[in-house]
């Protein structure tokens, strides 16, 4: 999708969703493809807004259930980021986003509510709380310049369980944390150029490798991007090491 034009990325409703700095994968994304040699163009779309249908990449973050139910509704009632998928753009949600990418999603005022059916996935209140780091071994079909992910770190804070059904699979599988819940034993679903995870940290900054392997997606450039700095493998060292992995 990208190539005559600058690259366009879609921060979907950073005015509901964008609970621990997930505000953050945008900026990295931009950064990144930066300096792969594209211009970019970075929307930030607020949930008053019609979302553009003709995005490379839409980022949806985390947010409590209020935010997440609203801005359920009105992707239900805007149907374009359906049809930016149709088209083939390429997805990243976290958390809450992960959760109504789904075809269900739990509420707690409402009980369980519709999602956008766009990931086949269906999440449920569960019954412990996933607090803490996250470490996970990606999927091994998912690969950045011919290698597979390394491990994804991340942070997570929810209530929600998310089983993945057979039209997508699990992102990764967790070696220290919970994931999509308590003793499910993978975090996040992909499919298509669909991917969803419950990590913050933000996912991206932790973990550039990931944001590599969408821009790929997009441009059709499955090498990594060359970066000259090393404050991400820094993070990331420091991030494994405090918890022991």
């Amino acid at each position: 999708m990208a190539g005559q034009s600058a690259l366009r990325i879609v921060w979907i409703y950073p005015d509901l969703l964008s609970t621990y700095g997930d505000q953050g994968n945008a900026l990295i994304m931009s950064y990144r493809a930066r300096l792969r040699g594209h211009e970019v163009e970075q929307l930030n779309v607020r949930s008053d807004q019609p979302l553009p249908v003709q995005g490379d990449i839409y980022l949806i973050g985390g947010g409590e259930d209020r935010p997440q139910r609203l801005a359920a509704e009105r992707l239900r009632k805007d149907d374009g980021l359906q049809r930016a998928v149709e088209g083939g753009a390429t997805v990243l949600s976290v958390c809450a986003g992960f959760q109504l990418l789904g075809h269900s999603f739990y509420d707690d005022e409402q009980g369980t509510l519709p999602g956008l059916g766009l990931l086949d996935v269906t999440s449920s209140r569960g019954t412990v709380r996933c607090v803490g780091e996250v470490v996970s071994q990606p999927d091994p079909a998912l690969s950045v310049g011919g290698k597979p992910l390394p491990r994804l770190t991340g942070f997570e804070n929810h209530m929600g369980t998310t089983a993945v059904g057979p039209d997508a699979k699990p992102l990764a599988t967790v070696r220290s944390g919970n994931g999509n819940g308590a003793g499910t034993g993978v975090d996040g679903a992909h499919a298509g150029r669909i991917v969803g995870t419950y990590l913050h940290g933000p996912v991206l900054a932790r973990n550039p490798a990931l944001a590599d392997l969408l821009l790929g997606w997009v441009d059709g450039d499955p090498a990594p991007t060359k970066a000259d700095d090393v404050w991400h493998e820094k993070l990331r060292a420091e991030r494994l090491a405090a918890i022991g992995a």
